[in-house]
């Protein structure tokens, strides 16, 4: 029996080791500039880049296979802050990747909804939850407004909202306490 403890904490332990050194190995460099132009980016994971995601886009334009000007959620702000970022002349949005929109949100009409899951499939950021034949939802804080989970819906039950903006809290009000 003790035996058996052993060798399981040996096997524990030495997978704990291989993860500890995958972990530091893999990470990703913080300063390169594929993480700072993916910090630039939006983050709606959309593909209207013509990448399936932020990452492999920012990927594709530090190795200069792709322009700057593919993200319509990113607009023309996120243009310029990607020049800026690489000592590039700004160029206007490609028209041919779509519109840059306020920020958007998917609401699901839950009298209509059949619970087909096709969306949850779609949703690149699991944003949409529920189970098959049963109501799904969207968890607004996480949905990136990417419209992908549009097409697949069989009923067109999915709408996009213009997402509210957030709420400031207000400010403290500093207290004076009194000397005694």
């Amino acid at each position: 029996m003790i035996a058996a403890i052993v060798t399981l904490s040996v096997i524990v332990a030495a997978i704990g080791l291989g993860l500890l050194w995958a972990g530091q190995r893999l990470r990703p460099d913080e300063d390169s500039l594929t993480e700072r132009i993916n910090e630039i980016l939006p983050q709606t994971q959309c593909a209207q880049c013509g990448y399936p995601g932020c990452r492999p886009y920012a990927e594709a334009i530090a190795a200069h296979e792709a322009d700057i000007n593919q993200c319509p959620p990113g607009g023309e702000e996120g243009v310029q802050a990607l020049a800026e970022l690489l000592g590039v002349e700004a160029r206007p949005l490609d028209a041919s990747r779509g519109e840059t929109k306020p920020p958007l949100s998917a609401l699901i009409d839950e009298d209509r909804c059949i619970g087909c899951t096709l969306c949850i499939q779609a949703c690149p950021v699991d944003a949409i939850v529920g189970a098959s034949r049963q109501m799904h939802t969207v968890i607004e804080a996480e949905c990136t407004g990417c419209e992908l989970c549009l097409a697949p819906c069989p009923v067109d039950c999915i709408d996009l909202v213009e997402r509210p903006q957030p709420q400031v809290a207000p400010r403290p009000i500093p207290i004076r306490v009194r000397a005694a």
